[in-house]
């Protein structure tokens, strides 16, 4: 997403955090879709909210039909928050992803002009949060990823660098361990090899997490160039999320292509199925629902408010796709707990 230094927003709504009914069952594949087919995570920049919506549906319509919401997070006017005034700090939600630590279920966002959350699913409970900077994007935090001791390690794009926070000390826990990475967008915490993987702007990098829970430190032991897409330009790496159907796989977007990065070869591939409509420029999101076999992603879409946003989530294998209505989505996700 580019850099904003200033934007003025209104308030949309009070803070939300609410589990809505499922609607009445459209039958074994509603719309066309395999009958196992997860719900849909995302971050809906034009109201400012975290959604999980109905899968079943192919147009979602929220204030025709609030039944499509299967859950919905905003910290606007919930005071559980209020210390990381989102007035200024929730513009812009860039990130979110659903985690399972210690047998509850946590939803972890962060939006751009410095609010970073874990969430529990479906209370809206405060686990871990922190605002960082005065409300604007001189940090920029893209993406955040829970680590097993409860620490939470945070990617910030504009301010170059990657944090693990303290989180397991509480709340509103500070201290944080820092390495720099230019251009840090996404991270991932591989369990196996017990590593925290962060990709950049030119390479995908690896850091081994030390100290003690109260007092961790970050140690960068890899890294490796991503594909170059336009000789002389930045490859501008954005999305990193395991392959679920395929474990030793990273999906990596950039701005030219989507890619999985085979861990065990060191090699970035284009050989996963429906490459040909998945792999395209300006991906902000990718991952795979291993029982389907179906891969969503978001890529910008001409004509709206921002550039970077979409009305549309798009499906593959087969394809197909789901459309919010008056829209700004920046990511989508499975909503996969893991």
């Amino acid at each position: 997403m580019p850099s904003r230094r200033a934007v003025v927003l209104g308030a949309a709504g009070a803070g939300i955090s609410a589990a809505l009914p499922a609607p009445a069952a459209h039958g074994a594949s509603g719309g066309g879709r395999p009958a196992r087919t997860p719900p849909v995570l995302l971050t809906e920049q034009a109201s400012r909210r975290i959604l999980v919506l109905d899968p079943r549906r192919r147009v979602w319509d929220p204030d025709a039909d609030p039944s499509v919401v299967r859950w919905q997070f905003s910290p606007l006017g919930d005071r559980r928050y209020e210390d990381l005034r989102p007035d200024g700090s929730w513009v812009y939600p860039c990130e979110a992803k659903v985690r399972v630590h210690r047998k509850r279920t946590y939803v972890l966002t962060t939006a751009s002009f410095g609010f970073v959350a874990v969430v529990e699913h479906p209370t809206g409970r405060r686990y871990w949060g922190a605002a960082l900077g005065g409300g604007d994007d001189l940090f920029n935090p893209h993406s955040a990823e829970i680590l097993p001791d409860g620490n939470v390690a945070v990617a910030c794009s504009t301010g170059a660098l990657v944090r693990l926070y303290a989180a397991s000390q509480g709340p509103r826990a500070t201290r944080y361990a820092e390495a720099t990475l230019k251009g840090a967008h996404g991270l991932h915490w591989d369990g196996v090899r017990r590593v925290l993987w962060a990709i950049g702007d030119d390479e995908l990098v690896t850091y081994a997490v030390g100290g003690t829970a109260a007092r961790p430190t970050l140690t960068r032991t890899s890294a490796v160039g991503l594909p170059v897409g336009t000789p002389g330009r930045t490859p501008g790496g954005h999305d990193l999320f395991p392959v679920a159907g395929r474990p030793g796989r990273l999906w990596v977007t950039t701005n030219a292509a989507v890619f999985q990065y085979e861990m065990r070869g060191g090699v970035f591939v284009r050989d996963f199925a429906g490459a040909e409509a998945i792999s395209r420029k300006s991906v902000k999101a990718v991952g795979d629902d291993p029982r389907t076999g179906q891969v969503v992603t978001t890529a910008p879409e001409k004509g709206l408010e921002e550039t970077w946003w979409t009305t549309t989530v798009s499906v593959h294998r087969p394809e197909s796709g789901y459309k919010l209505v008056n829209g700004g989505i920046y990511k989508a996700r499975w909503w996969l707990p893991r």
